[in-house]
């Protein structure tokens, strides 16, 4: 397979072309506005029809546009805190955000990369096509988040639940352009984050419309690197001098756009062809080294600011992701059509610090004073995805879905290690190393390739008795081959001619048979839904949800070798990895096999105050089987993942939505979550044993809190409108989420450290007029610094020695944070019908 994509620079002008085109046939600003209705209804299709939230009997949570303007929410780690029962682990850009549904992770929260894949429990659908985008939330109708397992009609990833965006549609008969622009600062800053954007909306007949939409976002960033050296490989970092402050380092920059066309012929068609483009260029890790104080220094001189970073290099990081989306929906009378096709893409090409590591391995690194090593990595993802599935529309007591789905996903990815002078000073006659010293100072060299395909048959039938009673029994059959290749080499060791492959090369390297995977199953789902009246709603439900297998892209270990100065492998089950007569893997590091979740629930919807109020709640168990879990190799302690023995979740979780005036509305939610291992996990957490950089593996125990969560969540919202005598008005806003403490490891264990809890305010004041409004807004307004992962423990905190007897002192220790207050201004205005 050949993975190619398009240039940006051409995406850019097609988007921006063919918007602009559309916008100059926009007449005159009209006169009036049309008024909108007031009330507490979101109509969604979660369960692939368009019924009211409220007469859904599942727990799902919809936040409409006019919330997502109101609350100035531009990304899902701004919208998720106002859900109960989900937390999202905010890490900024460069790592991605893990998304953690009902408290099912067992990863060390502030490891690993969650940039395409949301943290491996939630699916996410962008339309009707299953593809993770951490998109920005311009010009969206609204946002679903299903709670719970639902792997009958969304298929794999749906451990915990499953986010939907929708967009906007192309609107027939309406000729519109709306221009935004914001501009704001953090008070950790230097200079000022912008944003700017619009959305045209040309309906060309009454048959044929186009939207589109383009938007650019500078994010100034907020963090400083305070230690990058001059010249990698020839500046001692463990110096005062050739160190040198970058402010601001992790900053971002997004260009993303859509341009859709929809074409409807007749009543009983309807076709949408979209294409959705999302490209970031982000400078650095939002992470502060404000703990990473090593012992026996003086108070203080080795700790930096809690807005501060102690990397050696710059990390930037480059993100692309682009789909194109056919959705077409057919009523044929007797059922509704829907066929959802999607080709989609992703690739991302990043640098990151990898001198800590390497030291605390203590294979000779440390000896170099002046070493400094850096990592890159790239990739490339495609996906192919088809859903095919009829929803009954006849009425009476039966309705019924029944539906296929394909997927093929092909991945290509790299990581290169680069060790600048490294080997010029161990080859000189005092250490006589004798390795390779290439000009591009590779010392690492991995691949990895991984082909997914996937199908599956889905069905739900329902039944209503007494017009009251609904029984609805669905399920899920599945079927995928999994195939991989993966390879280690250190080219310091290789000739001068060995050259590492490209992601070309890559994409072609032939299978490990021993890497391939093929599973099936099935799925079900059982409800039972009573309309106790038309304003309250009971439910029960059981159902289920799974999660591929797959492999974890690290080489396979030779022979046990005493005599092996270095090692980066991974071992198979019953390897021997040590000299002593228990020095044998009991796991294997190289693959993991699925994982299910099977989710008991009751829940009411009800209708109060002659719908002036909704309020929404439940309650649910989940057991997690055979759960894939964060850990890492035996040898040279790379991250992979392994399968548990059990674990399960319990909790409730309660919204509400009050609007006691037309001017005054309130929105506020509460969930408890208690999730723990259920049985022995041995080796689950690698741990430092000191002195020195040698370790251990620690067991997870029956009854360890899993990390990630915090137990207990909130949030409440308020906006009051006040009238202006000109017939303009002033809408006031606020808001405060809170979430107490968190585990970064389970049980607390390996030296886990505990995130305190914390609460964030927001607020802002809006002007309205008839077509455009400006607001003035402050978010985190008591400026609280709040950690949300940590990466590596205070056991990072100790001193290598190098040759010479100096210290070399590791920065693995530091935890990802919260952006300080941000004070801005966003303006909104509206051309056209």
């Amino acid at each position: 397979m050949n993975i190619q994509y398009t240039n940006g620079v051409a995406r850019t002008a097609l988007l921006g072309s063919t918007i602009l085109a559309s916008a100059y046939a926009v007449p005159a600003m009209a006169q009036e506005a049309a008024p909108q209705p007031v009330n507490n209804e979101i109509i969604v299709t979660a369960t692939r029809r368009a019924e009211s939230v409220q007469d859904i009997p599942l727990n799902i949570a919809a936040v409409g546009q006019e919330q997502i303007e109101e609350q100035g929410l531009t990304e899902l780690s701004d919208l998720l805190p106002f859900v109960p029962g989900i937390n999202i682990v905010d890490r900024g850009g460069r790592q991605g955000n893990p998304v953690i549904v009902r408290g099912l992770n067992v990863d060390a929260i502030g490891s690993g990369d969650g940039n395409n894949d949301g943290g491996g429990t939630v699916a996410t659908y962008l339309g009707e096509i299953p593809v993770f985008v951490d998109l920005k939330l311009n010009d969206l109708e609204r946002v679903e988040v299903l709670l719970g397992p639902q792997g009958t009609l969304y298929g794999a990833g749906t451990l915990g639940g499953a986010i939907r965006y929708i967009p906007t549609k192309p609107k027939f008969g309406e000729t519109t352009v709306i221009v935004r622009a914001e501009a704001s600062k953090y008070s950790k800053a230097s200079s000022l984050s912008h944003e700017t954007g619009f959305t045209v909306n040309f309906g060309l007949t009454d048959t044929l419309a186009i939207r589109g939409s383009l938007d650019w976002t500078d994010d100034s960033g907020f963090i400083d690197y305070v230690n990058v050296v001059d010249q990698i490989g020839v500046t001692n970092p463990d110096t005062a001098d050739g160190l040198n402050r970058i402010k601001d380092a992790d900053g971002e920059e997004t260009l993303s756009g859509r341009i859709a066309a929809r074409w409807q012929p007749t009543d009983s068609l309807d076709a949408t062809l979209t294409y959705y483009y999302q490209e970031s260029d982000i400078e650095g890790r939002r992470v502060s080294h404000y703990r990473d104080i090593v012992p026996g220094l003086l108070e203080g001189e080795a700790s930096v600011g809690r807005y501060e970073n102690a990397f050696r290099v710059r990390e930037p990081n480059e993100i692309k992701n682009d789909l194109l989306a056919l959705e077409v929906v057919a009523d044929l009378g007797f059922a509704e059509l829907t066929s959802a096709t999607g080709w989609s893409n992703y690739s991302d090409d990043g640098q990151r610090d990898q001198t800590t590591l390497l030291i605390t391995l203590e294979y000779s690194y440390e000896l170099f004073p002046s070493f400094t090593s850096f990592t890159r990595e790239v990739g490339e993802e495609e996906r192919i995805n088809q859903e095919l599935r009829l929803v009954s529309t006849h009425g009476g007591p039966f309705s019924w879905i029944i539906g296929g789905y394909y997927n093929r996903y092909d991945a290509a990815a790299s990581s290169s290690e680069f060790v600048p002078n490294y080997v010029p000073y161990v080859n000189q006659p005092a250490l006589d190393f004798g390795l390779t010293d290439r000009p591009d100072a590779l010392e690492y060299f991995s691949t990895d390739r991984i082909r997914l395909t996937e199908t599956a048959l889905f069905g739900e039938l329902s039944y209503t008795l007494f017009d009251a009673l609904t029984l609805t029994a669905g399920g899920r059959y599945y079927d995928y081959s999994l195939k991989a290749a993966s390879s280690v080499d250190f080219p310091l060791f290789e000739p001068l001619s060995y050259t590492p492959q490209t992601l070309d090369e890559i994409s072609q390297n032939p299978f490990d048979p021993e890497l391939a995977q093929k599973d099936d199953g099935f799925l079900f789902k059982f409800n039972a839904s009573w309309e106790v009246n038309p304003d309250l709603l009971v439910y029960a439900t059981v159902s289920e949800g799974y999660r591929i297998g797959g492999v974890n892209g690290v080489g396979e270990c030779g022979a046990y070798d005493p005599n092996a100065t270095q090692g980066a492998c991974a071992l198979a089950p019953g390897q021997q990895f040590g000299p002593g007569p228990d020095d044998f893997s009991i796991r294997d590091e190289r693959q993991f096999t699925p994982d299910k979740t099977r989710n008991y629930e009751l829940g009411f919807k009800s209708t109060l105050a002659n719908g002036a109020l909704t309020l929404n709640g439940a309650v649910y168990y989940i057991d997690w089987i055979d759960p894939q879990l964060g850990s890492s190799t035996v040898n040279a302690n790379i991250p992979i993942t392994v399968n548990g023995g059990g674990a399960e979740s319990k909790g409730v979780e309660l919204s509400a939505n009050w609007r006691p005036t037309e001017r005054l509305q309130l929105r506020g939610n509460f969930s408890y979550i208690d999730s723990q291992l259920t049985t022995l996990t041995p080796d689950l957490i690698r741990t430092i044993t000191p002195p020195g950089f040698g370790s251990d593996f620690e067991d997870g125990e029956d009854g360890d809190r899993l990390p990630g969560s915090p137990k207990t969540q909130f949030s409440l919202f308020g906006s009051y409108e006040y009238p202006l005598s000109n017939g303009d008005g002033l809408v006031f806003n606020a808001s405060y989420s809170y979430q107490s403490s968190v585990l970064t490891r389970a049980g607390g264990r390996g030296s886990s450290l505990t995130l305190d809890g914390y609460g964030v305010a927001n607020t802002s004041v809006s002007y309205e007029a008839d077509r455009w409004s400006a607001t003035l807004f402050v978010d985190n307004v008591f400026d609280k610094f709040a950690e949300t992962g940590a990466i590596g423990t205070a056991l990072n905190n100790q001193i290598v020695t190098d040759f010479e007897g100096g210290n070399v002192y590791p920065r693995a220790f530091s935890t990802h944070i919260l952006p300080p207050r941000q004070i801005g201004v966003r303006f909104k205005i509206r051309f056209g019908d």
